[in-house]
């Protein structure tokens, strides 16, 4: 069995990513992937923070308040657009995330990029960022922008049977929708794309155990 550490993680994210190819597993079909032609896109920074909780890797994601413009009660990742005086796409990232979690990013040790992803309904071109907390932060949600937390263990996502497709409605239009399974909770669209890339990149050399 293989050991899933840090210096795995930075390698897997330091070479060639799994791309549009991985995202496209979770995408719900039809979908557009790169930005129509004439469309210029918002830019955004998300952030995919890892730490460990009883020695396994956590993932943090957000279920957004149901008041808010876009995604209203979706899951996500934390993150949001570009401001000015943020000096990159990495910076918006952790400064939103600071914002929306509660936590600032002087414990975080940002490991690499994924793939930009084009997000329609929003018209962001979202850059998701990998990050690293060496113990759980303690979080303080923005009861404004997160109606919940969700902290779930990184081996769920390797596990084939939490990966589900349902055929839904959506503007009237048949869709078919993948998502990743969290008891209850659904996890789909830009995040599980996303998330699909992430556990492709790291798993592709890897079986086994996920801990720290």
């Amino acid at each position: 069995m293989s050991r899933l550490t840090l210096a795995h993680i930075r390698m897997a994210l330091g070479g060639r990513l799994p791309g549009q190819a991985a995202q496209l597993t979770m995408a719900p079909q039809p979908r557009t992937m790169p930005p129509p032609p004439g469309v210029e896109p918002r830019r955004a920074g998300v952030l995919l923070l890892l730490y460990p909780t009883d020695a396994v890797l956590h993932i943090v994601l957000t279920v957004r308040s149901a008041g808010l413009n876009h995604h209203g009660g979706q899951v996500s990742f934390p993150g949001g657009g570009w401001e000015e005086g943020d000096a990159s796409l990495q910076e918006t990232a952790l400064r939103e995330a600071c914002e929306e979690l509660g936590f600032c990013h002087g414990i975080v040790e940002v490991l690499g990029p994924l793939t930009p992803l084009y997000v329609p309904p929003s018209n962001n071109l979202v850059h998701p960022y990998v990050a690293y907390a060496p113990e759980r932060p303690d979080f303080c949600p923005d009861a404004n922008e997160v109606a919940q937390l969700l902290e779930i263990p990184l081996p769920h996502f390797f596990d084939p049977q939490v990966r589900r497709v349902e055929r839904w409605e959506r503007n009237g239009m048949p869709l078919d929708v993948p998502f990743f399974a969290v008891g209850k909770v659904k996890i789909w669209g830009a995040t599980a794309i996303m998330l699909a890339e992430f556990v492709a990149a790291i798993a592709s050399p890897l079986e086994g155990s996920y801990a720290v």
